[in-house]
């Protein structure tokens, strides 16, 4: 599943599930972009790349705002002149029961983990599109098929990005771009670090393969979904979540 000469952008990419998915796509061959809201991180993890002798670039964004992503891309497009892969993965969480939640919290989580998706897609879709390739995996998660307490707005955008992914695949599968979204289950990262023993241990009595994932398993499926390997797959969902849930 080598990507050698392909130019991938990660959203979300300074920690957890998108550190390992840019640390992975450089393992395969790829010239990996961090980009994140934080650009302390995303230099951090963009120099740790380069000390293992990947190629790589930081970059400061808000997905939320379309001149942050307008001028990212631009930014990339002036170091790298194209971009090959892009990966959806900044989120954010701001969880309380529907009854008790702001307006603010609906939108804040809204207009992150959908409108930065819908923005970033807009945004290299024209590059892709003239260039009649491009690979876009769009990171959904477990909560957007099942729901879960507390997380009406977050479950809300997670499934709203599956329609998102489904319509712009169908859109662009004759310009060469596969578009596809990976869903992870619950993931072994600083955010459920911080649960306590109990919980842990309830969630993974949910999971039949007894465990939580870990970030490598849900930047395992990205690398495929990027590569060659996948050039037939497109407006697909791929679940990895140790069996938790099973939908088709």
């Amino acid at each position: 599943m080598k990507i050698e000469g392909k130019i991938a952008l990660v959203t979300g990419g300074a920690q957890g599930i998108g550190k390992a998915i840019c640390e992975c796509l450089a393992t395969l061959g790829g010239t990996v972009v961090v980009s994140d809201l934080n650009l302390t991180g995303a230099e951090a993890t963009a120099a740790e790349l380069t000390q293992k002798g990947y190629a790589s670039m930081p970059v400061s964004v808000n997905v939320a705002e379309a001149d942050s992503v307008n001028k990212m891309i631009s930014d990339v497009r002036e170091q790298y002149g194209h971009i090959d892969i892009l990966v959806n993965n900044a989120g954010i969480t701001k969880d309380t029961l529907l009854m008790r939640m702001k307006d603010a919290d609906w939108d804040t989580v809204l207009s992150v983990n959908l409108k930065g998706v819908f923005h970033c897609m807009k945004a290299v879709l024209p590059m892709m599109s003239k260039q009649r390739s491009g690979k876009i995996v769009n990171i959904s998660s477990i909560v957007g098929a099942i729901g879960n307490i507390g997380q009406a707005n977050y479950a809300a955008s997670k499934a709203a990005v599956v329609g998102l992914t489904k319509t712009v695949a169908r859109e662009y599968a004759g310009r060469g771009i596969t578009v596809n979204a990976v869903a992870p289950g619950f993931i072994d990262t600083a955010m459920t670090a911080s649960l306590s023993e109990t919980v842990h241990a309830e969630l993974k009595k949910q999971i039949p393969q007894g465990r939580l994932g870990m970030p490598q398993d849900i930047a395992n499926a990205v690398a495929f979904l990027v590569s060659e390997r996948a050039d037939y797959i497109t407006g697909q969902v791929l679940h990895v979540n140790g069996g938790m849930y099973m939908g088709g």
